[in-house]
């Protein structure tokens, strides 16, 4: 794939962290597998020559190395107060400044339809000092009226950036309210659409938005999705995000599982930097192997927790339980480039002390796994007016964030609950609870902390 600016592909290492022993008759086996990207950037991308219009391609007929589309809600509810309507064109203009020169882009106007704000016809446009400008000048023209389709704006996202073969594509969208203007299974199906054609970050601005829908955005895009409460703040969320794109150097980039004949995946999730299930999102890739996307890299470091159930064996025998792989799949369904390999063992003991032990990156993840489980559900029955539902599920989590030294979320949950004893979990339910502190608990609810090595 040609690739304007095209920046060296990152190194990518991957390290496997497991208890191999099994007793007799055991058959579960679970990994972490951390893998890391490095030394992946590139020389800045020459500057392009502002004469050439809107959607044009890079001198030499190449490609920008990737494209970007910015869908901001603008649905009546955005003049309510009028600031954030305001601020949300202030941080679009910010994420357009923050675009490096020859980067595809294009912004999208979101009612309970889909408009092209800049630059139009069904095209991107190449950034440059002209096409920057022109952008913002546009952002100007948008104005808050009408409702909220969500999945009208996402497919037309998707049709700007399948006009390009740039190898990272992205999308940031903003909404302020509820998904209102078309039904869930809509919103769903767009959602199965756009999986795996372009990476999406999601953003509630304000309080009266729906924490699940933002979350379900990016967790099926692969993107992240966090709270903005105060307007204000969206120009510097919005040039943080952008600069994390720019950032990106490989798009497309998969774990590959292969399993031995008689073993079965039992489940694939990403538990750092948030946990993410991707066992649903698998995709077959030749016999026994099968890719769970991951979305665009640079320099960066995630960790996935993966468990396999094998045939059972006497004591004694050793297997390989599962060979997992980053490969970056090819455009014309040539083999995939395979980036970096590790082995999933299994060996079958009578030793009682080595069969039991719990390897610490297991164990670590898959406490802030239940931690993101207990957040949700004990919000949920606290909503639903579970007292004491709420108060188990949340003391729990008070005492996975204190075991795990997770500070942030210990210092969101207690906005939450008042702590008597973090270590044991007793906890009691605060009387008065800000919609803000719910709903930035619940939406940072899967961010974990990394073990440490």
């Amino acid at each position: 794939m040609a690739n304007f600016a095209k920046a060296s592909v990152p190194q990518f290492a991957v390290e496997v962290y497991q208890n191999v022993h099994l007793p007799e008759g055991g058959r579960e086996v679970n990994a972490v597998v951390t893998v890391t990207a490095t030394g992946g950037a590139g020389e800045p991308a020459p500057s392009v020559q502002p004469s050439r219009s809107p959607g044009s391609v890079a001198p030499g007929g190449r490609s920008p190395d990737a494209a970007v589309v910015i869908m901001v809600d603008c649905s009546g509810s955005m003049d309510y107060p009028p600031a954030k309507m305001r601020s949300a064109r202030e941080a679009t203009a910010a994420a357009i400044d923050a675009l490096r020169e020859g980067v595809a882009f294009a912004v999208v106007a979101g009612t309970h339809q889909a408009r092209e704000v800049y630059p139009g016809g069904g095209r991107l446009a190449v950034a440059d000092a002209v096409t920057r400008g022109q952008a913002k000048e546009a952002l100007r023209k948008l104005s808050p009226g009408g409702g909220t389709a969500i999945g009208t704006w996402l497919r037309l996202a998707d049709r700007l950036l399948a006009s390009s073969d740039a190898s990272i594509r992205h999308g940031i969208l903003l909404t302020d309210g509820r998904n209102e203007h078309e039904e869930a299974d809509a919103l769903r199906a767009s959602l199965d659409v756009c999986a795996g054609r372009f990476t999406c970050d999601a953003r509630g601005v304000g309080t009266d938005y729906e924490v699940k829908e933002v979350m379900r955005i990016a967790s099926a895009l692969l993107g992240t999705a966090e709270i903005v409460a105060d307007p204000a703040g969206l120009a510097a969320d919005f040039t943080q995000m952008m600069e994390t794109v720019m950032g990106k150097e490989v798009g497309d980039v998969c774990l590959r599982l292969w399993t031995p004949l008689g073993a079965e995946v039992l489940f694939v999730k990403q538990c750092a930097p948030t946990v993410e299930e991707l066992s649903g999102q698998r995709q077959e890739a030749g016999p026994r192997a099968g890719d769970y996307p991951t979305g665009s890299w640079g320099d960066e470091s995630r960790d996935y927790h993966v468990c396999v159930r094998v045939p059972s064996a006497a004591v004694g025998r050793e297997m390989l339980a599962a060979r997992v792989s980053l490969v970056l799949p090819a455009p014309d369904g040539s083999p995939a480039q395979v980036l970096a390999q590790g082995l999933v063992r299994a060996v079958w003991t009578d030793d009682v002390v080595a069969s039991t032990s719990i390897n610490p990156q297991v164990a670590h993840y898959t406490g802030q796994a239940e931690l993101a489980q207990a957040i949700q559900q004990g919000l949920d029955l606290r909503k639903a007016g579970d007292i004491d539902g709420a108060t188990a599920k949340l003391g729990r989590a008070v005492q996975l964030a204190s075991r795990s030294g997770h500070e942030a979320t210990a210092k969101l949950l207690a906005k939450v609950v008042d702590v008597v004893d973090a270590a044991n979990g007793t906890v009691r339910l605060k009387a008065n609870v800000s919609k803000e502190a719910e709903m930035t608990l619940e939406t940072r609810s899967t961010k974990t902390v990394r073990v440490k090595k």
